[in-house]
């Protein structure tokens, strides 16, 4: 016996290891190709391996029976390491095989607005599968930052970064005159009426943000020009300044509900690091369309595994708090009682 606990300890010890110099290898491989790389065949047979030397220790080492937070401790790591490999690939392969459950470990669906999908595009792969419900897009929209910018440069290089306030006169110097921002649309069109272009603000799906500018020259001729976001305008040679449209994006929201039998039996306004979870999967805010804004990129990952780790996380901090501080706390309270 003494030689299988000093053959599992040493062990331990050597996959301990080996699982500090893979962390910081997988550190250097960058997100994407640290999760397949943790996810490949000899990982694979290395989490199991951890997994299985971890059971036998608990098993074998009485004293981590007998004290409560060695065992929430070594638990904890055991739930971790289940769960996150009843979430791999793997994992769900396994579900599959033994137990009939076909869920979707992770991909993409592309929405459009007013529309509804429950295609999800497999990750590497273009191999689609069907959720047994549907996910509707009601709306996409971003969110800025504010103040807006209007960006003002002459050919001398002198420069003006201006908050977009409607209606108020920002002077440029007795040279220039001013600038009036007169009104912001966010989907800029022009309609003809009779023999004038109209600008308006399209209420439809769509991205064209634009500004209408007012130039008032020092002797008083007034220029009217539109700027766009997407699309930077160029200095003519007549042109003294060149205008630029500025926005930074704080967050981009899609607006889904999720549909079954024809009945909206969820909802939510979804942003990053926000998601929706229903019937097994997260749906993440991934992409959108940056061209026109008609649609969202939304990401679905199978929430396989999760709770079992959350708990294993659980275990683990009780534990640890309860063998270095919490036990020793009530050991001074029972010893002055």
């Amino acid at each position: 016996m003494n030689n299988l606990r000093r053959a599992v300890m040493w062990a331990a010890l050597t996959l301990i290891i080996l699982l500090i110099f893979l962390s910081i290898y997988g550190a250097f491989l960058g997100p994407e190709r640290a999760k397949n790389f943790f996810n490949s065949l000899p990982l694979a047979v290395y989490w199991i391996a951890f997994t299985l030397l971890l059971i036998i220790g608990t098993a074998i080492f009485r004293r981590l029976i007998r004290v409560p937070g060695l065992l929430l401790i070594h638990a904890g790591c055991i739930l971790i390491l289940t769960g996150a490999i009843w979430s791999s690939d793997a994992g769900h392969k396994l579900q599959r095989r033994l137990f009939g459950i076909d869920k979707i470990p992770a991909g993409q669906m592309v929405i459009y607005e007013g529309t509804r999908e429950n295609g999800v595009v497999l990750k590497n792969s273009e191999k689609v599968k069907e959720l047994p419900f549907y996910v509707k897009l009601n709306d996409f929209h971003l969110e800025h930052y504010k103040p807006e910018y209007l960006l003002i440069q002459t050919r001398q290089g002198q420069s003006w970064k201006i908050p977009v306030e409607i209606g108020r006169d920002f002077s440029l110097g007795n040279d220039l005159g001013t600038v009036k921002i007169l009104k912001a649309f966010e989907n800029f069109k022009i309609k003809i009426e009779g023999d004038k272009h109209v600008p308006y603000d399209e209420p439809q799906p769509g991205y064209n943000p634009a500004l209408q500018v007012q130039i008032t020259s020092p002797i008083g001729d007034i220029d009217t020009r539109y700027v766009f976001e997407r699309f930077p305008g160029h200095m003519h040679p007549e042109d003294k300044l060149l205008l630029s449209y500025q926005r930074f994006i704080s967050d981009y929201v899609s607006e889904l509900q999720i549909i079954k039998d024809n009945k909206v039996i969820a909802e939510k306004n979804i942003e990053v690091n926000h998601p929706l979870h229903f019937g097994g999967y997260h749906f993440y805010q991934h992409s959108y369309d940056a061209q026109a804004g008609q649609y969202s990129v939304i990401a679905v990952v199978s929430d396989s595994g999760v709770t079992i780790v959350y708990a294993g996380y659980i275990m683990l901090f009780a534990g640890v708090f309860w063998h270095f501080w919490l036990r020793h706390i009530f050991s001074i309270a029972i010893k002055k009682k």
